[in-house]
């Protein structure tokens, strides 16, 4: 090929290969080579890809030797895109940025094999993005397209913790649901960790709450509900008493010896004030006072009807002044009967104070904290039931036999009835109060004190408020003797 040596330059592709002159040679415009060596500044640390500066010289090595550097500059920056829009470049090592495809060999409902493209890896891009799956469309040979597990054991998530499993590899174990009372808050947890005093496990076992405080209080309902009620039959007692009060001089209220009226009616305000020591939030003074307060002011009211019921029998017996009981008739045998019988439970009472007392306490079950008061001593707490279940024995007892006195002296039979209500109620009360727990226990043994002081009031006083206040033609001295005399002649 003819070409000219002030505008082209030839040089053989293959410069280490021995050819005949001006064969397989390329021109290359003489203006690049004079670009080359006008811009480029030699340097011993230069790093440019731009070869150095070359003088042109007619010696056919050198131009092969010049053409060959200068086709490695432009191959170096060649970068172009193809019809199937794959980049083409290379590298700073003159590499081509290799570009591979994933393949997944699978095998289709009809037994076909195959091989999909799940994704493939450019190095071309940025870090980080090179490597690109489509997790959906990978078979795995479990025949699923979800990932399998490489241990030999799911993780165990917070609420359980890790048991190994004997003879076998520690990745190899069970996730043991934490025991009641314990937390593990992270994955994997090797040990589970008990709750603080006052704290309980959330529903997950992840986390401890605070427990839920219960006791009887005056805003539940429960509490409200018993507060109203022993308020109504507190001033019921009340209104009795200033009805007594009132008509204390009538023969019906004489007949049945109005003191010892007027103590029982006290005594059974006591029951019913009683039960408000059992509500509220228990400290150490409530738990001293609750069951001393019940104790004793029962004791009180029992004492009190068997004082009565001795006093019916001595006037019967004592319809002739010249005879021997006559002479015990007055107030020193009722007011004797009343002060012995409450004795004996104020001296237990004392000695339980003082030896073991009631105290308060908090007993944990599960997410609740009760709050109630250990009795202390359990001895003197059924000491003193048991001694108030004989007195209310002997009380009715001694009623029973007095029931069929003359009509004048029935208070007889509303004394036996009484004390029949005291011991029905709480012989049903010990199971039902040794059955329950916490503020129903408590809710257990206040029913049981304003049924049994409201049967008492109920069942002596309610047939006398009758007479005074509404059939006062019965409240009549004439009246009681002609029953007297009606039933003695029976």
């Amino acid at each position: 090929m003819q070409t000219s040596a002030c505008n082209h330059l030839s040089f053989t592709l293959n410069p280490t290969v021995e050819t005949k002159e001006h064969e397989n040679d390329i021109m290359i415009p003489l203006s690049v080579i004079k670009d080359i060596d006008a811009n480029v500044v030699p340097s011993r640390d230069s790093s440019s890809d731009i070869p150095p500066p070359i003088a042109a010289r007619d010696d056919v090595h050198q131009r092969k030797r010049t053409a060959s550097i200068v086709m490695l500059y432009y191959v170096r920056n060649v970068r172009f895109t193809t019809g199937t829009g794959e980049e083409i470049f290379f590298d700073q090592n003159g590499d081509v940025p290799p570009a591979f495809d994933f393949l997944n060999l699978q095998i289709s409902l009809n037994d076909t094999v195959q091989l999909v493209k799940v994704g493939m890896y450019d190095s071309s891009v940025t870090e980080g993005k090179q490597v690109r799956m489509k997790s959906g469309a990978m078979m795995w040979n479990t025949g699923k397209s979800q990932v399998p597990s490489s241990f030999c054991s799911e993780s165990c998530p917070p609420g359980f913790r890790q048991a190994a499993r004997k003879g076998q590899p520690s990745c190899c174990f069970d996730c043991v649901p934490c025991p009641a009372g314990e937390i593990s808050n992270k994955t994997d947890s090797v040990d589970c960790w008990p709750c603080p005093e006052d704290q309980w496990p959330n529903g997950r076992q992840t986390q401890c709450f605070s427990t839920t405080l219960q006791f009887l209080s005056f805003g539940e309902p429960l509490g409200t509900a018993l507060s109203f009620l022993t308020s109504l039959l507190l001033l019921f007692t009340l209104f009795v008493l200033c009805a007594f009060r009132k008509y204390q001089d009538t023969p019906i209220v004489k007949a049945n010896n109005r003191v010892l009226s007027y103590v029982l009616l006290f005594a059974i305000m006591l029951c019913f004030l009683s039960s408000f020591t059992f509500i509220g939030y228990p400290s150490m003074a409530t738990c001293m006072l609750r069951q001393n307060s019940f104790g004793i002011s029962f004791a009180i009211s029992i004492s009190t009807v068997l004082a009565k019921t001795i006093t019916v029998i001595i006037a019967f017996n004592a319809r002739d002044p010249t005879s021997r009981s006559s002479r015990w008739l007055g107030t020193r045998i009722p007011s004797g009967v009343v002060l012995l019988c409450s004795f004996a439970p104020v001296l237990i009472c004392t000695v339980w104070l003082l030896l073991d007392p009631p105290f308060p306490v908090k007993i944990q079950i599960r997410d609740t904290t009760i709050i109630q008061c250990d009795e202390g001593s359990v001895l003197f707490f059924y000491l003193m039931l048991g001694y108030l279940g004989l007195l209310a024995s002997v009380s009715f007892l001694v009623a029973f036999y007095a029931r069929n006195l003359p009509q004048s002296f029935n208070e007889a039979k509303f004394l036996t009835f009484s004390m029949l209500v005291f011991l029905a109620v709480w012989i049903a009360f010990i199971p039902a109060y040794l059955s329950t727990q916490g503020k129903y226990m408590v809710a257990v043994e206040i029913f049981a004190i304003l049924s049994s002081a409201a049967g008492l009031l109920g069942c002596i006083f309610i047939p006398k408020c009758y007479i005074i206040l509404w059939r006062s033609d019965l409240n009549t001295k004439q009246y009681l003797m002609q029953k007297t005399s009606s039933s003695n002649n029976q």
